[in-house]
């Protein structure tokens, strides 16, 4: 019984751990782009990469990218560990929901009241696997439902059962339920897409879904609470940004999603054209060099590059 009840108590103290809302950061003025700071946290007894990311919102790509060689599972009671908490905003109108699917990122800029200034939330996500994209473009969240029940499409049943798991037609509100406690459809023709919970909070921040975007359940119940249907959603896919935090000119790269890949190797071409548009209404010479080394070196975080005077 002591035990039992020893095990409950770490659990909530666990749930308890993780972030409870979302991290919201001031919006900065439109010729800046810089938000949050990189954090560090050293590892406890039973810490994995993934419980250090979720306690501090942070998806799995982007924990282990920013912490390269250590083991996601084992990384070493006390090591120091980066948390990737700071972000250039993708290159958008800043409105309503931007989803950044080689970031595993969304990017909310809510209305702000009369009299407040105006602030963007982030969280990590999930996307589409292989073979199941995530589609890009300009969509809505179409509805809003509380404990969904799931119809998995015919495909997704093909797929399971090709495996030996045989689905149902529909799978009811509660644990075994993939999509959470909350999901918010989206209006994308021909297509069921949805942003969702999860009951597989682990595999937050990787390609592993069927199209559909996944958050951490403390952050689609956040995040649902705040979104109005209505509010406009841009899918994009920019693994390479650019922005500005005062006199600093910051760079975040990010591994290309696999049909991009090819143009990996394309570094200048695409250092250029971030530059270009990072650069279209303040002038700047660019040390390519070490924006070269910068930008080769794909941590997932903002990296001051150098400036020529």
């Amino acid at each position: 019984m002591l035990i039992g009840l020893r095990k409950l108590c770490s659990a909530l103290l666990l749930v308890l751990s993780y972030h409870t809302e979302a991290a919201t950061y001031p919006l900065p003025s439109p010729q800046d782009s810089l938000v949050g700071e990189v954090q560090y946290a050293v590892v406890g007894p039973d810490d994995t990469l993934l419980d250090l990311g979720r306690k501090f919102g942070v998806g799995y790509e982007e924990i282990t990218t920013a912490n390269p060689g250590i083991d996601p599972w084992v990384p070493g009671v006390g090591r120091r560990i980066l948390i990737p908490t700071r972000y250039v905003l993708p290159d958008t109108p800043r409105v309503g929901i931007v989803v950044n699917i080689s970031e595993h990122r969304i990017y909310y800029y809510p209305k702000a009241a009369a009299g407040e200034a105006a602030t963007v939330q982030t969280y990590p996500v999930s996307i589409g696997k292989m073979d199941w994209k995530t589609p890009l473009g300009l969509t809505k969240v179409a509805a809003k439902q509380m404990n969904p029940t799931w119809y998995p499409p015919k495909s997704v049943r093909d797929e399971h059962a090709s495996r030996g798991d045989v689905l149902p037609a529909a799978i009811p509100p509660g644990p075994d339920n993939p999509l959470g406690e909350f999901a918010m459809r989206l209006a994308i023709p021909n297509g069921s897409y949805l942003i969702h919970g999860t009951n597989k909070p682990t595999a937050i921040g990787m390609d592993v879904t069927h199209g559909c975007i996944r958050m951490f359940p403390e952050d689609i119940e956040f995040f649902f609470k705040e979104v109005p249907v209505g509010t406009p959603v841009l899918i994009i896919d920019q693994p390479y940004k650019m922005g500005w935090s005062g006199d600093g000119l910051y760079m975040e790269v990010h591994t290309p999603l696999e049909e991009g890949a090819a143009n990996w190797d394309k570094g200048l071409t695409n250092l250029t054209r971030i530059f270009v548009a990072a650069t279209r209404e303040r002038s700047a010479k660019l040390d390519w060099h070490d924006a070269e080394q910068i930008f080769q070196s794909n941590l997932g975080i903002p990296v001051a590059v150098k400036l020529l005077q």
